[in-house]
């Protein structure tokens, strides 16, 4: 949990529609190719998909030949993933239950979600068969802080205090490894990457699709959320948004 967390806070700060991310979120899958070329997954090989969302990646996994599995706790976006015929079940990343276990895990645009890393670190961990390999992407050090910070000064302006536990896991590679390497992984390998990213659809959409939760613990009603979503837009000026991943492979010793 992050350093300003409470006690209390839920593990995940995470609320989608599937729909509204289908129509917003695109470019998140499709930005992945990166992690999931470092995933390098082999015909046959079981693999595990951890927050795979509506299964665009998990998808292509499977094409790779691999028998996937995915998990979310969204049912809207397992829904979708399972009307793309794949095996894709109900379960939070820090609570994964499994009999099998699996050659390599991957991840992408998850982890920083996942307030209980400690947790989701260990129960990936025992998810994986010895010298399984864990693979992915999540935001880094710094990521979106422009978008978040201008959200959280509208808020606040308009009465709406922002929850005081952390929206967010966004850890420098440091503090990433040593999470991950307390679960028992070794050869923890993380970097931060720059990636600005144009909002195809403007940082309105990015405010009500991908900080909806984060307006549902503000409080914000329905009907204030367009407006807040323009303040936000007209007070940064550009639909670039200021990304960094941070892109990681690790193994489980034999």
């Amino acid at each position: 949990m992050g350093e300003d967390a409470l006690s209390d806070a839920p593990t995940s700060t995470s609320s989608w529609d599937a729909a509204d991310y289908a129509r917003v979120g695109g470019f998140v899958p499709a930005l992945g190719g990166a992690a999931l070329d470092l995933l390098d997954p082999q015909p046959g090989e079981h693999i595990l998909d951890v927050g795979c969302g509506d299964g665009s990646l998990t998808l292509k996994i499977k094409e790779a030949g691999a028998d996937v599995v995915g998990i979310d706790n969204s049912l809207s976006m397992v829904a979708a993933a399972k009307a793309k015929g794949l095996d894709v079940r109900l379960m939070d990343a820090a609570d994964l239950k499994f009999s099998e276990a699996f050659d390599a895990a991957f991840s992408n645009a998850t982890l920083h979600w996942v307030l209980d890393k400690e947790r989701a670190a260990r129960a990936i961990w025992f998810a994986l068969k010895n010298g399984g390999r864990f693979a992915g992407e999540m935001g880094g050090a710094g990521n979106l802080a422009r978008l978040r910070e201008t959200l959280d000064d509208v808020l606040v302006e308009r009465g709406f205090g922002p929850p005081t536990y952390a929206a967010n896991w966004y850890p420098t590679p440091e503090e990433f490894a040593a999470v991950y390497e307390r679960a028992g992984f070794k050869d923890v390998d993380a970097r931060l990457i720059d990636r600005p990213t144009e909002l195809e659809h403007g940082v309105q959409a990015w405010v009500l699709v991908f900080r909806a939760g984060w307006l549902d613990r503000a409080g914000v009603p329905d009907d204030e959320r367009q407006s807040i979503a323009d303040a936000v837009a007209a007070r940064v000026g550009s639909n670039l948004a200021d990304y960094i991943r941070l892109r990681f492979i690790m193994r489980k010793p034999n």
